[in-house]
């Protein structure tokens, strides 16, 4: 199957969703869109310290909680994938882009990043 282009309303939506967790403090410091080699769509890839204090059911609920009380229907809200910090796949995102100056609008593809394979991807914050 022939994988979907990332177009210009999902890069909108992920830097809302970016904006939407910065007011409310949940500080992110993973945000990108994944293209995973073992899933056939995109998943916005989202890594904070405030979830690996939760159970992960309590983090997504938190995350579309926090969406939906800023007005993000479960229509407009894109697939999202939780990561540990602790994740090898973050970890090896956060060694390689942690300390560039500025990684967002950053294009990946085509790498391994710990356990993971990202056929391509669009990064918003990696620190």
């Amino acid at each position: 199957m022939d994988k979907a282009a990332l177009i210009n309303i999902d890069i909108d939506r992920g830097a809302e969703v970016v904006d939407i967790l910065d007011r409310a403090k949940l500080r992110p410091k993973v945000v990108m869109w994944a293209h995973l080699s073992e899933y056939e769509d995109w998943r916005l890839v989202i890594a904070a310290r405030e979830f690996d204090a939760l159970e992960i059911r309590a983090a997504y609920r938190r995350i579309h909680d926090t969406l939906r009380a800023e007005g993000m229907t479960p229509g407009k809200t894109p697939e999202l994938m939780i990561f540990s910090m602790t994740d090898p796949f973050i970890k090896s995102l956060r060694r390689t882009f942690g300390k560039s100056k500025s990684v967002e609008g950053r294009r990946l593809g085509g790498q391994m990043f710990g356990d993971r394979f990202v056929e391509d991807g669009f990064v918003y914050r990696i620190s």
